[in-house]
């Protein structure tokens, strides 16, 4: 993400100030850059707090060979920014994120608005610089960069409004100890398979915090599910857990293992 963005703030947070930071104009981007050597790790948005799962970040770990290195958990705060004052307001930016995480705010305060997105809350912000009766919602930080009033603090409609971000690389962390595997696998088009490729998660009491569907694009009605397990690939239990989803599954890849 550009500078002022929440992406490239989670990016700060986990790598510092001494790395060079390349934004890119999407997520497919970012998964591009990394694959080809052209950066060592790339931060994409996995899943909010409010909005749940980042559909299209998902979809990308289906034809890439990248793995999950690390995670960073963001509290995001957005706000109202413009170049006019509020009662002048006639259109409203940000990226569609956003936009999904103040839906009830805007409804609310700007019935009359529908918000128009964009790649990203810099973006928007750059168009709310030179066009009359523009605003913008996003981090503080573009308020201070685009030279934008700062209108409205903390719009969106849940106080506690965290996004997870993945940090993805070539390679997977080593156990540290305290750790979660992301794994993605396709089940049989058979009765019972879900239940059967889930079941050694459950004997060896392994917890599973998170499961995901999504379409696999490939056939009509076939569909990858996207799992968070407690623990490391390289555990003893849980890998002999993977070895036994893979017998009731017609695809699975690990994703990755990183801190929890």
């Amino acid at each position: 993400g550009p500078a002022g963005t929440w992406t490239l703030q989670a990016a700060i947070g986990k790598f510092g100030h001494s790395v060079k930071f390349l934004p890119q104009a999407s997520f497919a981007d970012v998964f591009e850059q990394v694959e080809r050597g052209v950066v060592d790790y790339g931060v994409v948005p996995i899943e909010n707090s409010t909005e749940g799962a980042v559909t299209h970040t998902l979809d990308l770990f289906a034809d890439s060979p990248l793995k999950i290195y690390g995670q960073v958990m963001m509290t995001i705060e957005n706000n109202l920014m413009a170049n006019c004052d509020r009662d002048e307001i006639t259109t409203i930016y940000s990226h569609p994120q956003i936009i999904a995480q103040c839906r009830n705010w805007l409804g609310k305060n700007f019935p009359q608005i529908q918000p128009i997105e964009k790649s990203s809350s810099a973006a928007a912000a750059e168009i709310a610089t030179r066009e009359t009766g523009a605003a913008v919602l996003g981090s503080a930080l573009l308020a201070e960069q685009y030279s934008l009033t700062l209108l409205e603090r903390s719009i969106q409609d849940i106080a506690n409004n965290t996004t997870r971000f993945l940090v993805i690389s070539h390679k997977t962390c080593p156990p540290t100890g305290d750790d979660r595997t992301s794994v993605m696998f396709s089940v049989r088009d058979e009765p019972g398979s879900l239940h059967r490729a889930l079941e050694p998660f459950q004997e060896l009491s392994i917890n599973m915090s998170k499961i995901e569907r999504r379409p696999s694009k490939r056939r009509a009605w076939e569909y990858f599910f996207f799992v968070d397990i407690g623990g490391h690939c390289e555990d003893e239990f849980l890998a002999y857990a993977i070895r036994e989803l893979e017998q009731h599954c017609s695809f699975v890849k690990v994703l990755g293992s990183y801190p929890a």
